[in-house]
């Protein structure tokens, strides 16, 4: 590795930091403090969707940062509702909250669900959500993550959560006949941090049937799916249904903080003035990058550019890894990638690294690429020569 000698003696060491800084960036590559070139197929966790230094979106942010960067939500925010009504055409919802991230994407969505309920008159608003999820690292996203490790020494969680397992319909259905105090479903159309866990293609419909008849919130959790990465805008608009709520962020700024929680119905309408708010969120600032960011996903058509790239390197992954007896499964939609190993392959990232080339492994044996909806043909076989040299080097 490069091994940067950065003093992080003041920061509290919440990261497993790898000794590698980076300087600058150009769209699917970065350079490090030591001028190395490396071919980014993580873009930040799904962040930096249009690459790095993309000229629209750094035109935006100059633009809007020599004219104001921040007023309070106190007063009329243009720029906010500009994101807003661009937003609300693509998905079909009525209002949007903003955020600056998506743990409080996640957080309106649960304070949404528990409003919801309390105005029924149920006194423990209780939110299904599933094993493997993450939705965030405050208290109340922490407790609908579906990872213990990072639940650990957090303890005592919220009350207020039933847990199944991701892609069971059926364990759904049975709390759906003995707990009345069910209010709403959070789940990941995709499950991100889970290891690009693919549901069944009638989850989300037989989710929404369940919903309908118990008078339930659906709420999809599209932080890492939204914002083109699966091949439409947001991903349940595969699946034919609408949700009740929806949330995104990660590719949404493309590397500025914001989140945004997304309703309709009567969803969109229980937040009143006083109930929520973020002193940052939804500032001229960040929604003049992210009007930016959404503008040039929809004019230059990268939602069907992510469909056909990542149709074309799960093609090529399972071409070149046919046979090989250390690989599980090759699964993805649109440019949520995953290759998943039989044995431990957290080595991989610091050898990705040393060939100049950025991937993550999580869960600990699945390789999980989530490159630009930007990259072109030639960068893309450029990532999957070099995973595939990775892996059959194990």
């Amino acid at each position: 590795m490069s091994g940067a000698t950065i003093q992080n003696d003041h920061i509290m060491q919440t990261y497993g930091r790898i000794p590698v800084a980076f300087e600058r960036g150009s769209g699917a590559y970065l350079e490090d403090t030591n001028g190395k070139r490396y071919l980014d197929a993580l873009t930040g966790l799904a962040v930096v969707g249009l690459g790095h230094a993309h000229p629209r979106v750094t035109q935006a942010i100059t633009d809007q940062a020599a004219k104001l960067l921040h007023t309070s939500n106190l007063y009329e925010v243009p720029r906010q509702a500009e994101l807003a009504n661009k937003l609300c055409a693509i998905s079909g919802m009525d209002r949007v909250f903003f955020g600056n991230s998506g743990a409080e994407a996640n957080e309106a969505a649960l304070k949404i669900a528990r409003l919801h309920g309390n105005n029924k008159g149920i006194k423990t608003p209780t939110v299904i959500v599933t094993s493997e999820s993450f939705h965030g690292r405050t208290m109340a996203t922490l407790t609908a993550t579906g990872n213990r490790k990072v639940q650990a020494g957090f303890e005592p969680l919220l009350k207020g959560f039933v847990r199944v397992p991701y892609n069971d319909v059926e364990a759904i259905a049975q709390i759906a006949e003995n707990n009345p105090d069910v209010v709403a479903v959070l789940v990941e159309p995709v499950q991100g941090e889970g290891g690009i866990k693919i549901p069944s293609d009638d989850y989300l419909a037989k989710l929404r049937g369940i919903c309908d008849d118990k008078g339930w919130l659906l709420m999809l959790d599209e932080v890492q799916t939204g914002n083109g990465r699966t091949g439409t805008y947001f991903a349940y608009q595969q699946s034919g249904v609408m949700p009740d709520v929806v949330t995104t962020a990660k590719g949404l700024g493309n590397g500025v903080p914001i989140g945004a929680c997304l309703a309709r119905g009567d969803a969109a309408e229980l937040m009143k003035p006083g109930s929520h708010g973020s002193t940052y969120g939804g500032n001229p600032f960040v929604c003049a990058a992210a009007c930016a960011v959404v503008d040039t996903i929809v004019e230059e058509k990268l939602c069907e550019r992510a469909a056909k790239l990542g149709e074309q390197m799960l093609a090529r992954f399972k071409t070149a890894l046919k046979g090989n007896n250390n690989v599980a499964d090759i699964r993805g939609k649109g440019l949520m990638l995953a290759i998943e190993l039989t044995d431990d392959c957290t080595d991989l990232v610091g050898k990705a690294i040393d060939a100049g080339l950025l991937i993550n492994v999580t869960q600990g044996n699945i390789i999980r690429l989530l490159p630009p909806l930007t990259m072109t043909d030639t960068e893309a076989d450029a990532v999957v020569d070099g995973v595939v040299d990775l892996i059959n080097g194990k």
